[in-house]
């Protein structure tokens, strides 16, 4: 690696002579310029605004390929949610071939043909296991495990956070789950479902990915069923032959997001009718409202809805406890299945490795500052992806990290 500096159970000064300090690693690496962990967009589009201000960069991936979230856990019939307008990453639009909602290879073409154009090449089989400030030398130490176990340390000025709000799967503990004797897997395992023909299949979770693989499911000529615990919004996934995000968006320039939520609900109840009547409540926040305080998403009906009205999906409350290919509901039904699919979600996993209090919070790995305030942290630190608020966040948070450290490269 260009100006790096390696070792090997010896003493390593920093190149200022700032600090000097004893390794346990097998290999200590100088990096004269941000290191960014992640290779997902979010590090990608980073790496690649740093790179248009001339700044370096190295990018540490735990996989062994860029975007695992999609090339590795998502299902085959997945497209983007939202117009490819609002999902293009800085400098480089979708092709106009594309469609307007593009398919998941399409969208992995554009990722790989993104790190193509700007010439990034992230360090890939690199597990960060701890990162934290050395304020006796003002550096970070990133700290890597590779596929032998083989440990590595990374020494920056700059740290980029781009591990994401979706690093880790979020597995539920339901009583009885050890009693199923069936399949119980996460909905990042599932890809198609044609594995589930014929069988009765539980979905848990009526977030855009539980209603879209209940749809799959029936697709498949399963028999899906949807546990739904909470209150979920559900809109068109398009208003007057246009998308309901990129409506939203226009709205919301002109009208506050409490009338705005009002109209989306009238157009909702005309357009999908009372989705109360099939067991899925809305919540007493307005979807718009809902998503920028707390995070939530909206569902996007892409037919899932017309399958539940006719009695191909069934819809359960929550699960009070599962059985032998079996589970009891809150409200005292019962149901037979053959398998369990858990749509319940990721979560971030920065408090499992990065040792700082300030910039992201120890309860959610969250950043402790709202959206747009979030993208930056003291002595280096910054975080982009973190947004709530999908590519677009993260475009935001990529121009904003590239800026202020061109701002600093000047006097570095």
């Amino acid at each position: 690696m260009e100006y790096s500096k390696e070792v090997e159970g010896k003493r390593v000064h920093d190149p200022f002579n700032k600090c000097m300090t004893t390794t346990t690693v097998s290999k200590c690496i100088w990096v004269p310029y941000p290191v960014i962990i992640g290779a997902g967009p979010s590090g990608l589009a980073t790496a690649a605004c740093l790179k248009q201000g001339g700044i370096p960069s190295l990018i540490l991936e735990r996989a062994n390929c860029i975007a695992s979230l999609w090339q590795l856990k998502t299902y085959d019939r997945l497209r983007l949610h939202l117009p490819k307008q609002f999902c293009e990453l800085p400098f480089m639009p979708f092709p106009d071939s594309f469609p307007t909602y593009p398919t998941k290879k399409q969208f992995m073409s554009y990722l790989e043909s993104y790190k193509d154009h700007f010439g990034l090449e992230p360090v890939f089989n690199k597990t960060v296991v701890r990162a934290e400030f050395d304020r006796r030398c003002g550096f970070w130490r990133v700290k890597t495990l590779g596929l032998k176990q083989d440990e590595t340390e990374y020494v920056s000025r700059f740290l980029v956070v781009a591990t994401g709000e979706n690093a880790d799967e979020v597995v539920p503990k339901i009583d009885g789950m050890d009693d199923f004797g069936g399949p119980i897997l996460h909905s990042s395992s599932y890809k198609s479902g044609r594995l589930f023909r014929g069988k009765n299949v539980l979905v848990v979770g009526c977030g855009n990915s539980g209603m879209e693989v209940s749809l799959d499911l029936c697709n498949c000529d399963a028999h899906p069923s949807l546990a739904v615990r909470g209150s979920v919004h559900v809109l068109p996934h398009e208003m007057f032959g246009i998308s309901t995000f990129g409506l939203s968006v226009w709205l919301l320039k002109w009208f506050p997001v409490r009338l705005v939520d009002r109209f989306l609900l009238f157009v909702c109840r005309f357009m999908l009718g009372d989705t109360e009547k099939v067991g899925l409540h809305r919540p007493k926040i307005g979807p718009l409202e809902l998503k920028s305080r707390y995070g939530k998403t909206p569902v996007l009906d892409v037919g899932t809805l017309a399958k539940i009205r006719s009695g191909n999906i069934k819809v359960y409350p929550g699960i009070k406890r599962i059985t032998y290919h079996a589970a009891e509901f809150v409200d005292g039904t019962n149901g037979n299945f053959d398998a369990i699919i858990l749509a319940t979600g990721y979560q971030s996993n920065v408090p499992q490795w990065l040792k700082d209090k300030d910039l992201f919070s120890e309860k959610d790995g969250m950043p402790r500052e709202p959206f747009p305030n979030g993208w930056k942290g003291e002595c280096g630190l910054y975080a982009v992806g973190f947004t709530k608020r999908g590519l677009l966040g993260a475009s935001f948070d990529a121009k904003k990290i590239a800026q202020d450290i061109a701002l600093l490269w000047k006097f570095y």
